[in-house]
């Protein structure tokens, strides 16, 4: 993972939304341990407090659960989820912004599939 931080967002969001992409994509799997605070703090050079505070976001959103003496693990049903949170943050928040630059732009849906289309085909 990169270590860069982007200076308009909290470090402790940054880690938690970090969290949150590797539970999405898999690489933290449902009933699957965290790394512990004191490893992700060594490994971004971060206050073990600031790790703390983003593990306990997702504590309070139920997406984590507490293990006394044992650690931070993924709560089933956690993808689905933030899957169902981050379409629709995406569909309301981010989508009509993106329609409003496509049709600035004079694109048409056409374009768009092909141009997708192209990519998918160079990338594979």
């Amino acid at each position: 993972m990169s270590t860069r931080w982007d200076d308009n967002q909290p470090i402790y969001w940054q880690l938690r939304e970090r969290t949150v992409a590797a539970i999405i994509d898999g690489t933290l799997a449902e009933g699957e341990a965290l790394p512990s605070v004191r490893q992700v703090a060594v490994d971004f050079q971060v206050n073990p407090l600031t790790v703390s505070k983003a593990y306990q976001s997702l504590v309070d959103d139920n997406l984590v659960e507490k293990r006394r003496g044992v650690g931070m693990f993924v709560r089933s049903g956690a993808r689905r989820q933030l899957l169902e949170s981050e379409r629709e943050h995406f569909l309301n928040e981010e989508w009509p912004r993106l329609a409003e630059k496509i049709r600035q732009l004079g694109l048409s849906l056409e374009e768009l599939i092909e141009l997708e289309r192209k990519r998918r085909r160079e990338s594979a």
